[in-house]
């Protein structure tokens, strides 16, 4: 339970704007979230699934669209499609091992990527339910810690529902303040 939360939380912070930045953030708790549901339930990801989130940085907001691209020998491509209006758009691509759950590459705008080293520890996890723009969901509410920058993250996740990286919200701290990821939508096939 306890690694994919932490696998869920890679996945999620792994992908969230700013290639040296906010990217770098969201992939690696999105990341270490892969990992994790593989081994513990292994992946069953369709292409197609998605799922569409706001982000909101106080002064800034957006949107950010993960999905499912292909799925090959190679492993499976996700996207994550971000667009923060005036501060611009971003792309990054991620080729997943299936059967691991590692991250093979991490595309950002084009150019590949350093994969981002993940040093998250779980602090705490609790059952809870909460409401997003999606609708109402039981979940898992977990608080992470990033040993190397000493911040802490909220994440509610249900990987059992929700495609991708299973997050129903998130709360993390990013250089412009603190970022709220929130579910609008989601497809699963």
């Amino acid at each position: 339970m306890f690694k994919m939360i932490s696998a869920m939380a890679a996945l999620v912070f792994s992908m969230t704007a700013n290639a040296a930045t906010l990217s770098e953030v969201v992939y690696s708790q999105q990341q270490q979230a892969i990992t994790n549901s593989v081994v513990a339930q292994g992946i069953d990801w369709k292409v197609g699934d998605n799922a569409n989130y706001s982000v909101d940085m106080g002064f800034l907001k957006g949107t950010m669209v993960m999905a499912v691209k292909s799925i090959g020998a190679d492993g499976i491509w996700i996207t994550q499609d971000m667009d923060l209006g005036f501060a611009g758009k971003q792309k990054a691509e991620i080729l997943i091992d299936q059967n691991t759950g590692a991250t093979k590459k991490f595309i950002v705008n084009g150019q590949e990527q350093q994969i981002p080293e993940n040093k998250m520890e779980v602090i705490s996890v609790t059952e809870d339910k909460i409401t997003v723009p999606a609708g109402t969901f039981d979940c898992i509410h977990a608080v992470l810690k990033d040993t190397e920058k000493n911040e802490e993250m909220n994440m509610w996740v249900n990987p059992q529902v929700i495609p991708i990286s299973g997050m129903l919200k998130q709360v993390a701290p990013s250089q412009f303040g603190n970022v709220t990821v929130l579910l609008k939508s989601f497809k699963k096939n």
